[in-house]
């Protein structure tokens, strides 16, 4: 048998743990948890310092390899995944940590897919240790999740979402994601410092839902409140160039009085920018991205986008590798239901110097060349 890696989703929030926090938290009618709603205080902080430090060595031998199944959309455009495979796979190495996966791939969109994959490693669940899903969409496949979840004999962790949903019956061990409401909060403070107050802004929103309504609408809500900004109009630019291209179009025609742009991904960015380039408005706007993809690092260093909020891409399969190590050492406790990346904004005040350490630190594993 080839050499694979298995992945773990992890199953089953208890109901008991659906208020770890002792804090006292803000009412909402969200149909799933918080993090701080499920996360026992303290533990996400000291896992991230986990994440963030050196490897170091798994405290136990070995008699074989943990067996992994790894569901997810690989074959799509988005190098999230493969990233994080590479993550995941340097290091469990650097942990020590003998392993072996099955990889099931799909396309973001082949749904059906995923089911069929879900139900092969069901039939063969004694075999494996740790599952881990990475959902075509979270509703879609919420019923192969909780079939997954529903099972003790391994480990269950969800990569890419982390909204535990109060109605399911069995609930993963673990989410591995970003938080975009995180990410608004970062660049929201670093652009109040930045800008300062009473700001006229303009947004290139992507698609109606939950994602934008974090990236844009929290912002949006918060450079409102905190820093007396006023929004003159908002852009639904479907997460396309060209809509991020007719945005930009749109405002500096009609609303000369916008200082900054906002833009909720990557490809509304580049599609601003050619625009804003094009008609020798560069200096007319302050112009921010998300996710700080090679992309938008490429366009800070040569002074076209001003700040991007710059995911540590590589967190989420480091942190799910620690998490298959703390199981083994029996310290599952330490291991947050649900665990958040950091971000970090990047910006055209930065030396290359300071955004290449940013970047080597974003991809410290995946960026290395293939053994």
């Amino acid at each position: 048998m080839s050499i694979f890696v298995k992945s773990v989703l992890i199953g089953a929030l208890l109901p008991s743990v659906a208020m770890a926090s002792n804090t006292a938290l803000p009412e909402h009618d969200y149909p799933y948890w918080l993090p701080d709603e499920v996360n026992q205080e303290g533990v996400l902080d000291a896992f991230q310092t986990v994440v963030s430090a050196p490897a170091k060595t798994l405290d136990l031998e070995m008699t074989q390899p943990i067996q992994i199944a790894l569901i997810y959309p690989s074959a799509d455009l988005s190098d999230f995944w493969v990233s994080n495979y590479k993550a995941l796979t340097a290091r469990l190495n650097d942990l020590g940590i003998q392993y072996r996966i099955d990889e099931y791939s799909s396309r973001q969109i082949e749904h059906s897919l995923q089911t069929r994959y879900t139900n092969e490693v069901l039939k063969r669940a004694e075999q494996y240790d740790y599952v881990i899903f990475g959902p075509s969409e979270l509703s879609v496949q919420a019923d192969n999740i909780q079939l997954l979840s529903a099972i003790d004999t391994f480990k269950t962790y969800v990569w890419a979402f982390h909204t535990p949903i109060k109605s399911w019956t069995h609930q993963p061990d673990a989410w591995f994601d970003f938080s975009s409401s995180a990410g608004a909060q970062v660049l929201c403070d670093f652009m109040l410092q930045r800008l300062g107050e009473d700001v006229y802004f303009a947004m290139n929103r992507g698609i109606p839902g939950i994602t934008d309504d974090q990236r844009s609408g929290e912002f949006k809500s918060c450079v409102e409140t905190e820093g007396n900004w006023l929004s003159l109009y908002e852009h639904f630019g479907q997460y396309q160039a060209g809509g991020g291209r007719d945005g930009a179009a749109l405002i500096t025609e009609s609303f000369p009085e916008v200082t900054m742009l906002h833009n909720a991904n990557t490809a509304m960015t580049l599609g601003a920018l050619e625009y804003l380039k094009e008609h020798q408005l560069m200096n007319q706007l302050y112009v921010t991205g998300w996710g700080g993809t090679a992309a938008e690092i490429d366009q800070i260093k040569q002074g076209y986008l001003n700040a991007t909020p710059m995911r540590m891409g590589d967190d989420v399969g480091v942190a799910t590798a620690e998490a298959i190590k703390l199981t083994l050492e029996n310290k599952v406790d330490q291991v947050p239901k649900v665990y958040l990346g950091r971000i970090q904004v990047v910006d055209d005040q930065m030396s290359n110097e300071e955004i290449n350490a940013l970047t080597s630190e974003a991809f410290r594993y995946s960026s290395r060349p293939a053994p």
